[in-house]
Order: C-alpha cells, then sequence, then structure tokens
C-alpha cells in the first residue's frame, strides 16, 4: 500500500512491504547495467566491510539496529529535508496525526516546568465531561509521577486503547489538595476545521490536512449557512495560516470545495508518463461566494496546493506573507513490521503550471503583522529555501527563505484577519471578485 502525502513532519501506518526493481526504463545496454550493478556491489561490500569493523572494534559494544537505522536515514537525508525513514514507532504516530482520531482522554497539553500543563480540554470529550479545566497541572498518571518524563512520553502514556481507565492526578490553582480524576479513554477526532460567523462572514480555519478535514469542511459550511443564513453569507475567510500541510488527497478536496472545474494540481515524477493532474468536478460549496486566503510563512505544502489553486483560478484573494515554499509529493512506502520509508517522488505544480518549491505563494495583498517587541526578529519561518539539501527548483529564478509567520492571539490585533474582514464587508456579492491581480501592500 503507498500513500501519497504532503507532510513535512510525522508518519503514517500500513501492511505489507512492496519492493519494486525497475529493469527497463533507463536501462542503455546490457553491458552498461552489469557495469552499474558491479560498481553498486562494490559500494554495498564497502558498506558492509565499514558496519563488521564498528561491530568487532568500536570502544563499546553498539547496538545493531540502531547502526542501520542511522545509515538509512543518511542516506535518505542526502536525498532532501522531506526524505526519511520512519521506526514502526514514528509510523504509527503519523497514522493517528493522518487519520485525525485516536484512543485518548480529548485535552490539548504543553510542558511547563517539567508538569505537563492542561491548554485546554476539548468539547465533548472524557476528560471536559470530567471536569479536567484548562491551566490544571498533571502530575501523575495511575500514579506514576510525570516529573522527568517527556511531553511526547506523557501524551504516549494518557493515550491507549478505548474503554480502558487512567487516573489523573491534578494540582489546580486555588485547590489546596491534589485532585484525582478517573477517566475512561474513548475515541478522540482531531477537527481539522474550526468555524464561526462574524457577522455575515463565514470564518474557516484549517489546522492540517488529515482525513477529516474535507468533511470538517463541509460541516462547517453547512452549518456557517444554517447560522448567517445562505442568502445573507457575504463570503468567507479560509485561514491557512500556519498549517503544515498534510494528505495530498485532501488538498484536492479542499481545493474542489470551491471550484466548478478545472485543473486543481498536477504532480510530476521523475518520468514523463507518471504525470498526474487532478480536475475539480462541478458543484460550489460556496454557491460562487467570495472568498479570501490567510497564509503566512507557516504555510505549506497542502496548504500551498489550496492556495495556489483558488489563486490560479481567480477564485480567491490571498492575504498574507508569503508562504513557506514546499512543492514537493512525498509516497509513504510500508516496509511491514519495519516501520515505513517517506520518499520524495514528485513536485507539484499549481493550475498555471508554476512550481512553488522553494519559492512560496506570494500574496495578492501582503498584510505584515506587528509583533511584539520581544518577537521580533524571530517571527519569521526559514522557508523551504533556507533548508540544506533542498529540491531545486527546475524553473529557475529566485529563491526566497521564509517570511513572517506571527498570528495575533488576540485578534484584534490580527491586521491580515481584520483586513479580509474589512474586505468582504465592502463588497457586493455580485461584484467581480477578487480584485485587479496587481500585488497590494498594507501600510502599517
Amino acid at each position: 500500500m503507498r500513500k501519497l502525502s504532503l507532510l513535512m513532519f510525522g508518519a503514517l501506518v500500513g501492511v505489507g512491504a512492496t519492493v519494486a526493481i525497475n529493469h527497463g526504463k533507463e536501462l542503455v545496454s546490457g553491458t552498461a547495467y552489469a557495469a552499474g550493478s558491479a560498481e553498486t556491489y562494490r559500494q554495498l561490500n564497502l558498506f558492509g566491510d565499514v558496519f563488521e569493523r564498528v561491530r568487532a572494534d568500536y570502544v563499546e559494544a553498539p547496538d545493531d539496529s540502531k547502526l542501520i537505522e542511522a545509515a538509512i536515514n543518511g542516506m535518505l537525508s542526502s536525498l532532501d529535508p522531506h526524505s526519511s525513514y520512519m521506526s514502526p514507532k514514528n509510523f504509527k504516530d503519523m497514522q493517528v496525526q493522518t487519520r485525525g482520531e485516536f484512543g485518548g482522554l480529548g485535552i490539548e497539553v504543553t510542558m511547563e516546568d517539567n508538569l505537563v500543563k492542561v491548554v485546554t480540554p476539548i468539547d465533548d470529550t472524557p476528560a471536559a465531561r470530567a471536569g479536567v479545566r484548562s491551566g490544571d497541572f498533571i502530575v501523575k498518571l495511575d500514579g506514576e509521577a510525570v516529573q522527568g518524563l517527556t511531553l511526547n512520553q506523557a501524551v504516549d502514556k494518557m493515550r491507549g486503547p478505548v474503554n480502558t481507565p487512567i487516573t489523573l492526578t491534578l494540582k489546580r490553582e486555588g485547590v489546596a489538595d491534589p485532585l484525582e480524576i478517573k477517566i475512561v479513554r474513548d475515541v478522540i477526532r482531531i477537527r481539522a476545521v474550526r468555524f464561526r460567523p462574524e457577522g455575515e462572514i463565514g470564518y474557516l480555519r484549517i489546522t492540517q490536512f488529515n482525513e477529516q478535514t474535507f468533511d470538517n469542511l463541509k460541516e462547517g459550511i453547512d452549518k456557517l449557512k444554517s447560522q448567517i443564513g445562505s442568502d445573507k453569507i457575504k463570503g468567507y475567510v479560509l485561514d491557512l495560516r500556519n498549517n503544515p500541510g498534510g494528505l495530498l488527497d485532501q488538498s484536492i478536496s479542499v481545493s474542489d470545495a470551491f471550484l466548478e472545474k478545472g485543473e486543481i494540481v498536477s504532480t510530476r515524477g521523475r518520468h514523463a508518463e507518471e504525470t498526474m493532474r487532478q480536475n475539480a468536478r462541478a458543484g460550489d460549496l460556496t454557491n460562487g461566494k467570495p472568498i479570501i486566503v490567510l497564509v503566512n510563512g507557516g504555510s505549506a505544502s497542502a496548504s500551498e496546493i489550496v492556495a495556489g489553486a483558488l489563486q490560479d483560478h481567480r477564485r480567491a484573494t490571498v492575504v498574507g506573507t508569503r508562504s513557506f515554499g514546499k512543492g514537493s509529493v512525498q509516497t509513504i512506502i510500508p516496509l511491514g513490521q519495519n516501520g515505513a520509508l517517506r520518499l520524495t517522488t514528485a513536485r507539484y505544480y499549481t493550475p498555471s503550471g508554476r512550481s512553488i518549491q522553494a519559492k512560496g505563494i506570494d500574496p495578492d495583498i501582503e498584510v505584515v503583522q506587528d509583533t511584539p517587541e520581544q518577537l521580533k526578529g524571530k517571527d519569521a519561518t526559514q522557508g523551504e529555501a533556507a533548508l540544506k539539501g533542498h529540491l531545486q527548483n527546475k524553473e529557475g529564478g529566485e529563491e526566497r527563505g521564509g517570511s513572517q509567520a506571527y498570528v495575533p492571539p488576540d485578534q484584534k490585533d490580527d491586521k491580515a484577519l481584520n483586513y479580509a474582514f474589512d474586505l468582504l464587508r465592502g463588497i457586493k456579492v455580485n461584484s467581480a471578485f477578487p480584485p485587479s491581480p496587481s500585488k497590494v501592500v498594507v501600510p502599517n
């Protein structure tokens, strides 16, 4: 089983292993093939000699499996920043991330003062129903002290099979004694899309592209129509800021939600016959209402596919700062019980045929946020172009690093979002949209 992914981080789980060896496409002659094979086997023998020497003579007895995994990672990391080997655990973690559901408690947590702090309990989950509150510190899990564990270790302990219990010992501000709360794990579904009405405007924020994203988006649009009234909605803001990407098929489905026809994206691999084009099907879920897409330096991969498709089709105005610039596709190749291989297998191109690799999506309207003094100089991402060993953009032209990725926590300070709302409030539903394609810079 293979799965196309645009993820920048994480892993996917599958079963079975497929090894494909091409015996025909690139052969010039049998002699050339034999010569190449001989050189390859010589290099493999060299690897075997080095491996055996390390096992025999290194100052301490090494772990064979760790040596091999490090060698595999070294080989893949020499290709580009997004090709890698995933251990069985990382592979499983990626499945959780991309599937968007897992057995757990339903709390968002962070690490503070070597303790796990509850950021917020997710609505209608076991943790919320049991009375866990934002700001609680988790000091013990089933009687075991949390201090000394990493955040990932603590999260692993809280996740588990559905219908199994766990006891949390909490320290709560204003309460002298620790609280013990027994919670039974349930299926937790990560909401990839959050939405709310803003007067006559529908706000949709996509945080990741997992298996739930399109369904969550459709649900959000339907509820916004019901809350605002289909005939009253002036438009939608689609917020893709700091969205690192995810599954290719979900980015296609999200783009298709706003398009009636035309190409969404094309992927081009090593060989010409591997080119694939994805086209929109009739049916715009928003009935042609104006769309503004928000992006910034943290918008990558699947986010850039959506922004690029809607921008090229003149279906939306893109507002914010230049996106990350990850224009490659990774194929997840399961390796049985040995994890999986994440291999870059294609570049993708927007409907107009442009590659955003190491360049990013330039917004139609650039809005730079005002950043707090302590964050100045730290509010930009590196961008794809700054990553060591990144794929070059075959179209040439200037490769550029990251751009601003700061999003103010308070909406009143969010210049890009408020500009989008003002723009939508100032247009008529039947007027031409988006405005002229020339780039506009909003003054500070």
